[in-house]
Parts: structure tokens; C-alpha cells; sequence
């Protein structure tokens, strides 16, 4: 889900979660893209994204997958882990005729620059319910275009404990990955002060002299 929050750049990106509930718990197995219109504010979901959809789901099942639909998820590039107006009408709808459902937002761009997953899963409140005075929540730097946007919806849902597990399968991947993307990862890094093309083409340099062979030393 980060790879693919993190190809869409600035315009936002969405995708369909399969899993499953144990008790208390939502379990999210697996997720797939969904060919949808992003903008640099929305998604926006059309037929075609909704059939394919369907399709995924029931050509999963014919080979073992029986997980279900479990959410959705889509991208904030750059303004932090919340529910738009617009959010909170899709979650309302997918908790009024999918239930159970969530809700999963990525911020790739603050993922890149923390070195760290920066996620958040998100269950509406029902349309009416007034939710009890709590204390400050995690704080989290809003764009001031975003503010009102924000503020007006904050009190409609509520953020849900995340957790991450993986498989030995996932391990390999994620370690096959890091190998792959390091560097990127090093250069794009906001600790570092130096110019980034500098620094790139100095872990470049680094990554090639430690591929190659050693030369043997004789006298």
C-alpha cells in the first residue's frame, strides 16, 4: 500500500483491503489498486473501478484467497493521516452497506522523509452520534489549506489502535526491497543537509565499489 501511496507522487491513489475479523480485530491480508482518478485533494472512484473490483475479489477466490472486502484505503501526499468530508461521506456508506469496514490513510511523502510508516485507520461514528470530550490527540501538523476541512469533520470519526505483523515471505521481500531502494531511501532522507544529487551520486559511487569485486593485494 506505502509503494503504491508512494507512486502516485502528489495526487492521491486508492486501493480495496481483504482480511478478516477475530474478535475485536480487523486483520487486513492483502490489498490491491484500484484504476481510479486521483487529483492532488481526492480520489474519485468511477464504473470502471467498481467492476474491476468485483472481478479482483471473485477471481481471488477461485484461487484460495476467501478473505473478504475489509476496507479501503487511499494516499494524503504531504498533509497527514485524516478523513476529509469527503472521506467520511465514502466510510459512512461503505459502514452502512459493507460492515465491517475501515478506512486506511497513507502519507507517503511524511513515510519518506520519517523513515517510518506514516498510517492511519479510521471508523465513522453514526450519522448523530455526539462523541464524549476527549483529551488531546497525537499531534500532527495540518496544511492550513486543509485546517477547516479538518476541524469541521474531526468529531465524525475516530482512529483505530494499528498494529503489524509479517509473515516469513513478507520478511524476504521487505529485505529484498531495502536492498533495492537504500540508497533512494538514504539520499531522500531530511537529515542529511547536503545537496541531495551529491549525496545520491556519493551512495551510488558507495553502492557500486561495495557490489564489485575485492582486488586481491600482493607484493
Amino acid at each position: 500500500m506505502v509503494m503504491h501511496a508512494r507512486s502516485g507522487g502528489n495526487l492521491e491513489v486508492m486501493g480495496l483491503m481483504l482480511g478478516k475479523v477475530d474478535g475485536e480485530t480487523m486483520i487486513i491480508m492483502d490489498s490491491f489498486a484500484l484504476p481510479v482518478e486521483g487529483t492532488e485533494t481526492r480520489v474519485n472512484a468511477q464504473a470502471a473501478a467498481y467492476e474491476y473490483m468485483a472481478a479482483y475479489i471473485e477471481n481471488a477466490k477461485q484461487v484460495g484467497r476467501l478473505e473478504n472486502a475489509i476496507g479501503w484505503y487511499h494516499s494524503h501526499p504531504g498533509y497527514g493521516c485524516w478523513l476529509s468530508g469527503i472521506d467520511v461521506s465514502t466510510q459512512m456508506l461503505n459502514q452502512q452497506f459493507q460492515e465491517p469496514f475501515v478506512a486506511v490513510v497513507i502519507d507517503p511523502t511524511r513515510t519518506i522523509s520519517a523513515g517510518k510508516v506514516n498510517l492511519g485507520a479510521f471508523r465513522t461514528y453514526p450519522k448523530g452520534y455526539k462523541p464524549p470530550d476527549e483529551g488531546p490527540s497525537e499531534y500532527q501538523t495540518i496544511p492550513l489549506n486543509k485546517i477547516e476541512d479538518f476541524g469541521v469533520h474531526c468529531k465524525q470519526y475516530y482512529a483505530l489502535e494499528v498494529s503489524y505483523f509479517k509473515s516469513s515471505l513478507d520478511r524476504k521481500l521487505l529485505e529484498l526491497l531495502w536492498n533495492k531502494y537504500w540508497v533512494n531511501t538514504l539520499s531522500s532522507s531530511s537529515l542529511l543537509t547536503q545537496p541531495q544529487s551529491s549525496v545520491r551520486d556519493k551512495l551510488t559511487t558507495c553502492q557500486k565499489q561495495l557490489a564489485s569485486p575485492r582486488k586481491k593485494c600482493c607484493q
